[in-house]
């Protein structure tokens, strides 16, 4: 992201720019990152004080226009998403990195949830999010006393899986992102599809799952040639084949 702020243009262009990552084939893992000090800072509020006064409640039409498929696209694309913070990172911002898959931060990066300091509850699935990423508990904390919270943080409570010096943030994501796309990502897909339904799925059908996945994924040829590159010693290459 280029802008520090979520305006509309600049929600609508990462809203085209996801999207069309999930679509495309040839793209086998992506990268959400900012630029400069800010991951991003969440909404406009300054374009959001101009949609109050002149639509009130309509203002909140971003939700469904932007945000919501914004991370549902992120968190449901068959590929592998990784966020790399690397820098401030509050509000929706947040809501978008834990929508993702990975999450790598750069040292001194600052997060915080925003919402209630302006009166509001969180959007772009934060409440749901945020709470299995760190407990309700901590959640609670996080949302109701809004306070900003290190990279540090962020990594002892489970927000992000790494933190690394700034300088090393890019090229860190990238070698990620390069080890993701050499990947199985038919197995990516589907683990992260597992992983999102486990939430609300009961532990009978949470097994059942397993069990129809792996068999569907035992028929790829991405699995035969993984089971015989392991039987001849050698590095096995994943095409995504089925």
């Amino acid at each position: 992201m280029r802008t520090p702020s979520l305006g509309v243009a600049a929600k609508q262009a990462l809203l085209a720019a996801v999207t069309e990552a999930a679509g495309d084939d040839g793209i086998r893992a992506v990268v959400l990152t900012g630029t400069g000090r800010v991951f991003t800072a969440g909404q406009d509020l300054r374009e959001h004080a101009d949609a109050l006064r002149e639509a009130g409640p309509g203002a909140f039409g971003t939700i469904a226009a932007h945000y919501n498929p914004l991370v549902t696209t992120l968190a449901t694309m068959p590929k592998p998403v990784l966020a790399a913070i690397n820098g401030t990172c509050a509000g929706a911002g947040l809501g978008l990195a834990l929508a993702c898959d990975l999450r790598i931060a750069a040292l001194g990066a600052r997060f915080t949830t925003a919402f209630t300091g302006i009166g509001l509850t969180p959007d772009s699935g934060l409440s749901a999010s945020l709470s299995r990423a760190v407990g309700t508990a901590r959640a609670s904390e996080l949302i109701m006393l809004p306070a900003p919270f290190t990279a540090e943080d962020a990594l002892n409570w489970g927000i992000v899986g790494r933190v690394v010096p700034a300088g090393d943030l890019a090229t860190t994501a990238q070698e990620v992102a390069a080890g993701l796309a050499a990947g199985p990502t038919l197995a990516y897909a589907t683990a992260k599809r597992a992983i999102r339904q486990a939430w609300t799925s009961s532990w009978p059908d949470v097994l059942a799952a397993e069990a129809r996945d792996q068999a569907a994924l035992g028929a790829t040829a991405d699995h035969r040639g993984a089971v015989d590159a392991f039987l001849d010693k050698r590095r096995p290459e994943f095409t995504g084949r089925e």
